[in-house]
């Protein structure tokens, strides 16, 4: 090409062209190089890509698992975050239990009968119930030895005890005015599934008493532990079970603005002089605690997803330096032919950024897929937050430049007759 055309080569080249108004006072002319446009540019970088494509799929390989590592991380700690705090929501955070436990001797406290009236006498609760242990041994029928009871205890419910808890039922129904006076109970869903029971109407042995179940729970997720128990009325656990009529534990639901008001004043009110021996607790706080803890296991599959995407860096780090090497021929004859050191730098930058941002473009997707399809499978609203592909994809250009950097500086120092007399 002519050197005073100012057009480019064809092959990616830059050319120097001369401005006629750029004479010195001698007459001298000034020689400019000439730029590669853009598209000139992404165009030669790409070149290098294609002609080593197994080589450029491993490496960006790499990068794509650190970033598909840190989208599915970030994307189903929100899915899940997200589906917890709908479930709180729908559960509410009002809920308030009070446990009888132990006094400074060891012996078991006993709630009095008529815990549930004097909490309900408390200004701002709206809502108060009791369950209660009851002493007796469940089996699947009488053929089964009384020492093996399935895992699954008795426990006496009053008949608002759903609507305190805003749980359900899934097959049956629940206790009522007449049926809590009666032989028959209402299975959680655990205690179900461990005595075989699957649809209303089967009977099973309360110690030597057969009972008809009623009812199957949904599982109830501020109370898991009712998801393990057989209910029964408590007029019925006293008239066949010997039930004494003393309450375990006692919910009670008040404005969310009153919670801790209430928190302070219900173990004195519902065992008068034996408060320290009342647990009060918020179930809701365990769901809050996952949370927290959904929040530490994230930030340390995050580092694991740094390392992936750090190892990848390194891949497409060796990548280019190997390419420098074997294209050193190809490097002096672009540089006999005109090409600048910062043209050479900006081509094996651009590869880099290239070869990392398939890789990022990739993982990107693919963590995206895993989110949307993890969260599905468990039922979640799949959330994928843009920061994190904004992110994800900056760290990408990041490894890029810092990967490209050092064989592009290098590739940008050999001279035309050192790169030439390469065999």
């Amino acid at each position: 090409m002519n050197a005073t055309d100012g057009t480019h080569a064809t092959d990616g080249t830059h050319a120097t062209h001369v401005t006629d108004s750029a004479h010195g006072a001698h007459g001298a002319t000034t020689l400019k190089p000439s730029r590669l446009s853009l598209a000139d540019t992404l165009r030669v970088g790409a070149v290098g890509l294609r002609a080593r494509r197994a080589r450029v799929v491993l490496s960006a390989l790499g990068i794509a698992i650190g970033i598909a590592t840190m989208v599915a991380v970030v994307g189903l700690s929100q899915s899940s975050r997200s589906d917890l705090m709908a479930k709180l929501d729908r559960l509410g955070t009002n809920l308030l239990t009070a446990e009888a436990g132990k006094d400074p001797l060891g012996q078991e406290v006993r709630l009095p009968k008529e815990a549930v009236a004097m909490v309900e006498r408390i200004g701002p609760v709206r809502h108060a119930t009791a369950t209660a242990d009851v002493d007796a041994r469940i089996r699947r029928s009488d053929v089964v030895p009384e020492e093996r009871t399935a895992g699954v205890t008795t426990q006496a419910a009053r008949t608002d005890l759903l609507e305190a808890l805003n749980a359900g039922v899934a097959r049956g129904g629940w206790l009522t005015e007449a049926s809590e006076r009666l032989p028959v109970t209402v299975l959680g869903a655990v205690a179900a599934d461990r005595l075989g029971v699957t649809v209303p109407g089967e009977k099973i042995m309360m110690d030597d008493e057969y009972v008809v179940v009623v009812g199957i729970l949904d599982p109830v997720e501020l109370v898991p532990n009712l998801d393990r128990v057989a209910l029964v009325g408590f007029p019925a656990a006293e008239k066949y079970f010997h039930f004494d009529g003393h309450p375990t534990t006692v919910f009670e639901r008040s404005s969310d603005a009153a919670v801790e008001d209430v928190r302070e004043v219900l173990a004195r009110t519902v065992s008068p002089g034996s408060e320290g021996s009342v647990k009060v607790s918020r179930p809701s706080d365990a769901l809050a605690a996952s949370a927290a803890a959904d929040k530490g296991l994230t930030a340390l599959m995050l580092g694991l997803g740094a390392v992936a995407l750090l190892v990848g860096g390194v891949g497409v780090a060796n990548t280019m330096v190997i390419s420098v090497l074997e294209r050193r021929a190809e490097i002096g004859l672009r540089r006999a032919l005109g090409a600048t050191r910062n043209a050479i730098r900006l081509q094996f930058l651009t590869e880099s950024l290239l070869l990392s941002a398939l890789g990022g473009a990739a993982g990107a997707v693919l963590g995206t897929a895993a989110t949307y399809g993890f969260a599905l499978a468990q039922g979640w609203t799949p959330v994928v937050p843009p920061w994190s592909l904004t992110a994800g994809f900056g760290a990408t250009l990041l490894i890029g430049v810092t990967a490209g950097l050092y064989p592009a500086v290098r590739a940008a120092r050999l001279h035309p007759t050192v790169a030439l007399s390469v065999p």
